[in-house]
């Protein structure tokens, strides 16, 4: 029999196949990203924000004394969002520059304010102050998703800061805590990223209205001289489009360490999703906790029983990628020579929206994980009472002590008990016998009675529970009671994949 696969292309496709799926998809776009986070970096945002900052310069000249008639401004108002994209292509193709190609598209529908549009810019008093204005809805969308992710783990830690789970320090057995208290840790991280991300949003500056290399040169000479109705324009273009701070000084672009800084606190973001959705990970392989497992979900294609933490696996993976990314724009704030070069552009191109849009999805996964996060107290505590007896042998030598007991008698046969006891677990597999070793020797007949109350998980938490209460009431439930408008934001997207 011929063998059919001999004649099959292995490297590649005929030409004709599959026409509509040739051309390569970012799968952060379409797989992960959301709707919400898209809409901000897509060309409609962009570009109508470029149509508004020309309609603000143009209104605020006109206010200042220049020649700019109402009937101007209003074509322009009116064609805000009639953008035709295909024309402002072919203006860039035949111009070699995307600016240019924008202001004749625009040009030909307001044809009046033709000649006014973009009067005195330069091309980065559009460029540069757009991608400052997405940044800014882009850090509202990140604080109002981080918010309501707190929300939803404060209910969680909430519910669970009574039940005791092992502690790991070194991913070994230690002091126990709650799985409530392990929580507050994640919330911890996330509050102080909040706090971050608040402070850019309250402090983040527009370039304003600053000229080819940030001199204001053109505007001073559109102005005869006056250095007044220059900073005028500058602060009502800025006051225009919703800024309080404008940056001081600028080359021709405003600085790149603000690109750094924005990249930095996402890549915070990213962390504290990777260190919560990492302990996940390792809490599912001890079947202590579960992410959400929906009824027809696949754990495996070949193992069918599996339940693996795909979202959390996810998360981890997103957040891998925007924690690479600050380095990128420190080289590229270092690089800037003087008043400015270009090859910031491509970079920056990929980078901002790329940063935003993945950690749109991770907060998108930790909401869904937190929200369905499934706890198996049964498993919680076979693990701590594997472990308890070891930990309780102090608190079983005191009570001997006080009974009248030999302190170092006492210490030397717990010892052996534990040593054994150790032996039996790591060496035959079989469960803890150390409480009933100790049951059965007379030296710790003072406690016999009560080696089940000695034991008692919850004697051995600490302040784990109160400490609880007191982090969600000093710390979390401040920032809530504020942001309380934000918790009424319905989520647009759901988690697909």
């Amino acid at each position: 029999m011929a063998n059919i696969f001999s004649d099959v292309d292995v490297s590649g496709f005929p030409d004709d196949a599959l026409t509509d799926h040739q051309k390569y998809e970012h799968p952060l776009v379409s797989r992960y990203a959301t709707k919400e986070m898209s809409a901000v970096f897509s060309p409609a945002m962009k570009f109508t924000t470029w149509r508004k900052l020309w309609l603000a310069l143009a209104t605020s000249e006109k206010e200042l004394g220049i020649d700019i008639s109402d009937e101007q401004l209003q074509q322009m108002k009116d064609n805000l969002y009639n953008i035709d994209f295909a024309k402002a292509d072919e203006y860039e193709s035949k111009f070699r520059h995307d600016v240019m190609g924008h202001v004749h598209a625009f040009g030909e529908v307001a044809e009046k304010a033709m000649p006014i549009i973009h009067l005195g810019a330069t091309s980065c008093y559009v460029g540069d102050n757009t991608d400052i204005i997405q940044l800014k809805e882009a850090l509202k969308l990140v604080q109002r998703k981080l918010v309501q992710t707190i929300a939803i783990l404060k209910d969680f830690a909430e519910k669970h800061k009574d039940l005791p789970t092992l502690g790991f320090t070194h991913y070994q057995p230690a002091q126990l805590t709650t799985v409530g208290k392990r929580c507050t840790l994640w919330i911890q991280d996330l509050l102080m990223d909040y706090e971050r991300v608040t402070y850019e949003l309250e402090n983040l500056p527009m370039r304003g209205v600053k000229g080819t290399t940030g001199t204001q040169a053109t505007f001073l000479e559109l102005f005869n001289g006056d250095h007044d109705k220059v900073k005028q324009l500058n602060e009502k273009v800025c006051a225009m489009m919703g800024f309080t701070k404008c940056v001081p000084v600028s080359g021709q672009t405003y600085t790149r360490k603000i690109d750094y800084h924005i990249l930095s606190l996402l890549s915070g973001i990213a962390q504290s999703a990777y260190k919560m959705c990492g302990d996940i990970r390792l809490l599912a392989n001890l079947k202590e906790v579960e992410e959400p497992f929906a009824k027809n979900q696949i754990g495996s294609s070949a193992m069918a029983y599996k339940r693996n933490p795909m979202r959390s696996e996810r998360v981890c993976s997103l957040s891998r990628y925007v924690m690479s990314l600050p380095p990128s724009a420190a080289n590229t704030h270092a690089n800037q020579w003087f008043e400015r070069t270009l090859d910031d552009s491509a970079i920056r191109r990929i980078i901002l929206p790329e940063g935003f849009l993945a950690v749109d999805v991770v907060l998108n996964l930790l909401m869904n994980i937190a929200d369905g996060m499934v706890v198996w107290p049964n498993v919680v505590e076979k693990h701590v009472m594997e472990e308890l007896p070891f930990m309780a042998t102090e608190v079983i030598l005191m009570e001997c002590v006080k009974a009248g007991g030999d302190r170092q008698e006492l210490h030397e046969a717990i010892r052996v008990h534990s040593m054994a006891a150790g032996a039996v677990v790591k060496g035959e597999g079989k469960p803890n016998d150390l409480m009933e070793r100790i049951a059965a020797d007379s030296l710790f007949a003072a406690v016999h009675d009560k080696l089940d109350e000695l034991v008692d998980p919850k004697l051995f938490i600490g302040r784990a529970n109160v400490q609880v209460d007191d982090f969600l009431t000093d710390e979390v439930n401040p920032v809530l009671e504020k942001e309380a408008a934000l918790l009424d934001k319905e989520v647009v997207d759901g988690v697909n994949v």
